[in-house]
């Protein structure tokens, strides 16, 4: 009666480990497909500002930018990114993820403006952490986002909120 089972059980060993091998393997991961998946709209910018980790103020930027903001991420790792802070411009960069896939690198130098309303070239997406990723939004934090916060040290994390554009063929 063992020899039977044996039989048995060993054939389906064999077809079950050929099959679960053979699938096709390949290094695009869900979180890659996401970003690629469409262009990226800016909905919000929210600058949070604490000191320590006491949050003490929340501002919402681009309030009245009439220009509409696109990031795009292409699977061949470039990206784009139009009209930043409201200036009429389209920056072209690289982008890649860290081993976790929680935080996002671009290399992109974008004009800005910075506090007295002076314009200057940065990376706003250098380093990025991906709060929230999903088909049909993405939230992005950048600024201070260390995980640790020193008590009494002011910091900022400037948050941006982008939902994907539909596509062309209206999918």
């Amino acid at each position: 009666m063992k020899n039977k089972i044996a039989w048995f059980v060993l054939p389906l060993f064999i077809i079950v480990s050929i099959v679960a091998n053979s699938c096709k393997k390949n290094d695009t991961g869900l979180i890659k497909t996401l970003f690629t998946g469409g262009t990226w709209q800016l909905a919000s910018v929210m600058v949070f500002n604490y000191v320590g980790s006491s949050l003490m103020s929340t501002d919402t930027l681009n309030t009245d930018c009439e220009k509409t903001q696109f990031f795009t991420f292409y699977s061949n790792n470039t990206c784009n990114y139009k009209n930043f802070h409201c200036f009429d411009q389209s920056t072209n960069g690289s982008w890649s993820l860290t081993h976790d896939e929680l935080f996002l690198m671009v290399t992109m130098s974008v004009k800005d403006t910075i506090a007295g309303g002076a314009i200057s070239q940065g990376n706003p997406f250098g380093y990025t952490k991906i709060k929230n990723l999903g088909q049909y939004s993405m939230v992005l934090q950048t600024g201070d986002i260390s995980a640790y916060a020193t008590p009494g040290k002011k910091r900022q994390i400037i948050e941006y909120g982008f939902v994907r554009q539909k596509s062309e063929s209206g999918k």
